[in-house]
């Protein structure tokens, strides 16, 4: 009898402890890792922007660069691009480029087109390049070099001020 107490007991503790609630994961901190970029598409000046762009990746960030060897910022990177690319000459500043560009909708995005960030406190205080696939390129700040991110990325997204198009 004393056995049969046991084995229930132990069967109670068991099927109790398949009722208790789980214990919720502890939430991870966001990862970063590389930006894919293979399957990138594009024609006409969208593509030569895009060669140009990607030939860019890792160079030094340098505020009021405005070449490859001395270094780039935000606006420096497009207006480099822009000239080189597809013989666009741009101010070297992202709210002037801003007012240049017609504004376009996150759907209606391409290769080429221009995306606008609220980073300092005032609105086109930084710019990218957006290269396809939720994916944008730009120079973010001393220390760092150009690189890709995806506007979906929270820090991006809650400070998009909008996008703008120099095509058409």
């Amino acid at each position: 009898m004393k056995r049969r107490a046991a084995l229930f007991a132990v069967a109670a503790a068991l099927l109790a402890a398949c009722t208790t609630p789980a214990k919720k994961p502890t939430p991870r901190p966001l990862t970063r890792g590389p930006v894919a970029l293979s399957g990138l598409r594009a024609d006409g000046a969208g593509r030569e922007i895009l060669i140009y762009t990607l030939s860019l990746l890792d160079l030094e960030y340098k505020f009021g660069g405005a070449n490859p060897e001395a270094g780039l910022d935000c606006s420096g990177m497009v207006a480099y691009i822009y000239q080189n690319a597809v013989g666009v000459k741009l101010p070297h500043n992202a709210a002037q480029i801003a007012r240049l560009g017609r504004p376009v909708s996150l759907e209606q995005l391409q290769v080429g087109d221009l995306v606008f960030f609220n980073t300092l406190g005032r609105p086109f205080s930084h710019m990218g390049l957006f290269i396809g696939d939720d994916k944008f390129v730009h120079a973010p700040r001393t220390n760092s070099t150009i690189r890709a991110e995806y506007l979906s990325n929270p820090y991006f997204a809650s400070r998009f001020e909008g996008a703008r198009t120099l095509f058409g």
